[in-house]
């Protein structure tokens, strides 16, 4: 669909709203929903800082979540429902919001994990916060949904311009609080948070989250990846940061340069064991490329295989799918 290359732009957007934009498509939202438009808009760097800033509202009136995104939303889902009928809302879909769902919404939930964190000091604190969070409209992580609905009606246009020039909102009778969109966006292939030197995101205001392909970790952890050895890794006691480590140091390097022993080794390759308290093995295969590199080396490969592995050709084969007694290539490219 022509649509989701250019909502999915949207939900990874960077960099300062337009606010007149943004203001404008809120004022069109509470028209649609047949609302006064508000008469105060307030602005803040973050989700974080607009939690606080709707916390300190006095005179906002009641939320009007429901009116302006909630309602229309499943209005207008079900008269596309109904138009198209189950199995053309499906393709519809399929062909537009899916593609965009499962890394925003994501993102989202980790937003806010990040917020509840930063602001509920105390355990009690956590309740009040997740309820100002639902009042939220998500505006550019609504990209999603938005996607499906993009050149079929009017009604969802004020709820669209707000998610094209800003970042989250949240409604109430006379005021709207409005966030900026994340500064740093960094994510890996598979769409998860990833950044090994800094925040994968972050906004002006400071509020940031880090992420190694998509784990949450602390800001101090990577800052001190780049002087990791073998013995720091072992030394490390949580196993999720452990693997961490291993995964940016290289588990070649770490076998390299702690000594390790082989514990299989025939035609095919050599079987490594790392044994890790805690945690399972971490098992790899060394195998060499037949196919000679245009200088005439030959690359070698480390693949990771399940924990059970036990010969190297049962672990060359499982990454064909294939048991280790069915493994027979005839030639290895």
């Amino acid at each position: 669909m022509q649509y989701v290359d250019s909502w999915r732009a949207v939900a990874a957007a960077t960099g300062a709203a337009d606010r007149a934009a943004a203001e404008e498509g809120a004022r069109l939202a509470y028209r649609s929903a047949g609302l006064a438009e508000p008469t105060e808009f307030v602005w803040a760097d973050s989700p974080r800082a607009a939690v606080e800033a709707v916390e300190k509202l006095t005179d906002a009136g009641r939320s009007v979540r429901e009116d302006v995104r909630t309602r229309p939303w499943a209005e207008e889902r079900r008269r596309m429902y109904d138009e198209l009928g189950p199995a053309g809302w499906s393709a519809l879909w399929s062909a537009t919001g899916a593609q965009l769902w499962e890394t925003t919404s994501a993102l989202a939930d980790r937003i806010r994990a990040g917020v509840v964190a930063d602001l509920a000091v105390k355990p009690e604190d956590e309740s009040d916060v997740r309820l100002v969070l639902l009042d939220a409209v998500l505006g550019q992580h609504d990209a999603a949904w938005l996607a499906a609905f993009d050149g079929r009606g009017e009604r969802l246009d004020g709820l669209a311009a707000v998610a094209r020039n800003a970042g989250w909102w949240w409604p109430y009778e006379r005021t709207v609080v409005l966030s900026e969109r994340p500064e740093t966006l960094r994510r890996d292939e598979a769409g998860r948070l990833d950044s090994g030197d800094g925040p994968a995101l972050a906004y002006r205001d400071g509020f940031a989250l880090y992420a190694w392909r998509g784990m949450p970790v602390p800001a101090a952890f990577l800052a001190e990846l780049g002087a990791l050895t073998p013995e720091r890794i072992r030394a490390e006691d949580n196993a999720e940061l452990r693997r961490v480590m291993l995964e940016f140091y290289g588990y070649d390097r770490y076998l390299t340069e702690s000594g390790a022993e082989p514990v299989h080794r025939d035609e095919t390759g050599i079987l490594w064991r790392i044994a890790l308290d805690g945690d399972e093995d971490v098992v790899m295969v060394e195998v060499v490329n037949s196919t000679p590199e245009p200088d005439g080396t030959h690359r070698t490969y480390w693949l990771r295989v399940p924990p059970r592995t036990r010969t190297a050709k049962e672990g060359v084969a499982w990454t064909f799918g294939l048991q280790g007694e069915s493994y027979a290539p005839v030639r290895q490219t």
